[in-house]
């Protein structure tokens, strides 16, 4: 009965994996904070995709590891870079599988941030310079979907301005559009390699306290022609994703960050929480609020359960 009547509905399609790729051939290093998580060479990763198209899942977000950082981010945008490596591997071997790319410096600069640096700050506007040329280069390479995560002002409109230009028109923008500053990202950051050398990501990332600014930061980021408007973490900000879902004609995206997963995994292997239906309660909960789209690293395990 209760199959019957409910209102909420999950899909495997609707999950979107994220991924951490790096160097070298034949590589699977666990995550310690994330289990059942790991940093894949390529090779590793194509086996991943291949998996993860088997269960109906619907796409996976790629976070590349660069073999080394400077200050210029330059293995970002890089014809050979990982994400651009991965992104090929992934289309020839899994065509049908949606690959989305995130289009961001911290896992490529040396200080950590996600852009130009001056002074102790980072610059917005020469940051789009950055930007622009990995979003294009992901496209060269073959993703289906950018989506940039940095939270410069303006950068949806100059990735589409570049993307336009290169003959990209159809290639969609999944913007990070209310990006909070968040605490629940520290697992990410060991994932990633990508943990601040000084300072913070509040200036660019949002104020976990305000909502209306959240809501205004996504109609910037419609207006200048996102495709689609991502809210992360999830979890913490089901409210802002049904304002999202209200307002916005356009699939909106939640992440559930690394945090969120990390916490769930931490109460299970305690004894403190069941792993399985924590999982399902909280994948539904962010669909009820309004996502389309679920990042979420309890992907596989969550299709399985659903099959």
């Amino acid at each position: 009965m209760r199959r019957l009547v409910r209102e909420t509905h999950l899909e495997p399609s609707q999950f979107v994996l994220p991924l951490f790729v790096c160097p070298g051939e034949g590589i699977r290093k666990p995550i310690n904070s994330m289990p059942g998580n790991a940093q894949l060479s390529v090779d590793e990763m194509v086996k991943e995709c291949e998996e993860i198209q088997s269960l109906g899942i619907g796409g996976v977000m790629l976070f590349g590891i660069p073999e080394t950082k400077d200050e210029h981010a330059s293995g970002a945008y890089a014809d050979d870079g990982i994400t651009q490596q991965a992104v090929r591997a992934a289309k020839a071997a899994t065509p049908e599988l949606i690959v989305v790319t995130d289009v961001c410096n911290c896992e490529y600069t040396s200080h950590g941030h996600c852009g130009v640096i001056v002074g102790n700050d980072v610059d917005n506007d020469r940051t789009f310079e950055w930007l622009t040329k990995t979003a294009v280069s992901h496209a060269k390479a073959g993703a289906d979907m950018i989506a940039p995560s940095d939270m410069m002002d303006g950068r949806v409109a100059m990735i589409r301005k570049a993307l336009d230009a290169e003959g990209f028109s159809n290639k969609p923008i999944f913007s990070y559009a209310a990006k909070f500053a968040s605490v629940f990202y520290g697992p990410f950051r060991e994932a990633a390699e990508s943990t601040p050398q000084f300072g913070d990501r509040r200036s660019y990332q949002m104020d976990p306290a305000n909502y209306r600014e959240a809501i205004h930061e996504m109609e910037l980021d419609f207006e200048e022609g996102a495709d689609m408007l991502m809210i992360k973490p999830a979890g913490p900000y089901l409210d802002v994703i049904k304002a999202a879902r209200d307002r916005f004609p356009v699939p909106i995206g939640a992440y559930q960050v690394s945090g969120e997963f990390a916490m769930i995994m931490a109460a299970s292997a305690n004894g403190w929480i069941d792993r399985d239906r924590a999982m399902m309660e909280t994948l539904t909960a962010i669909r009820r609020a309004g996502a389309d789209i679920i990042l979420t690293y309890f992907s596989k395990d969550a299709a399985r359960a659903l099959a």
